[in-house]
């Protein structure tokens, strides 16, 4: 993705920032604001990335929208329009949110099943989870009926996939090749 490098720069200057000021956490609700707006407005997406907007009204439209961001959101701000890179302002605030999570001994994991959890299974995830990895562990759930029953769980670059389509799949693959 264009702007990756870049991204993960300036996510990590503003990360140093705002550790050194004492404000990570305020910085990191300001990061989770800005990219849910860029994310969930295509025409603000699209005004951001477009060479024939003016780097000026793209400085006001930010400035509008975001008048009461801290301090390293601002000054992060008036850098991307100096130095041409308001595009990557979405990635940026990605780059931070994972930077941060790191920073802050925290993990994302994602389970997906077949039909709402029950509290009983999200308490036996959040168990397994606990024995896996010693960091803070945020679960984030998703239904998927395709998956047809079981549940899939992705904890950083590790999958455990116990779903009937997967156990089908593994069948099928075995009927066909022998």
């Amino acid at each position: 993705m264009v702007g990756t490098r870049a991204a993960i720069r300036y996510a990590k200057a503003v990360l140093s920032l705002a550790i050194d000021n004492n404000k990570a956490n305020e910085v990191y609700s300001d990061m989770v604001l800005i990219n849910s707006f860029i994310t969930e407005n295509k025409s603000l997406n699209n005004a951001l990335r477009s060479p024939v907007v003016n780097l000026s009204d793209k400085a006001s439209v930010l400035n509008r929208l975001f008048p009461s961001v801290s301090s390293e959101i601002k000054s992060l701000l008036s850098t991307l329009v100096k130095n041409k890179r308001v595009n990557i302002l979405g990635q940026i605030a990605v780059q931070y949110g994972v930077l941060y999570d790191q920073v802050s001994n925290k993990e994302k994991a994602f389970v997906t099943t077949a039909t709402p959890m029950t509290p009983e299974l999200e308490s036996k995830v959040m168990k397994k989870l606990k024995s896996l990895t010693t960091k803070d562990v945020t679960l984030h759930k998703s239904v998927d009926e395709k998956i047809l029953g079981g549940f899939v769980l992705r904890l950083g670059d590790q999958q455990y996939d116990a779903s009937v389509s997967n156990q089908l799949n593994t069948l099928k693959n075995k009927f066909t090749i022998n």
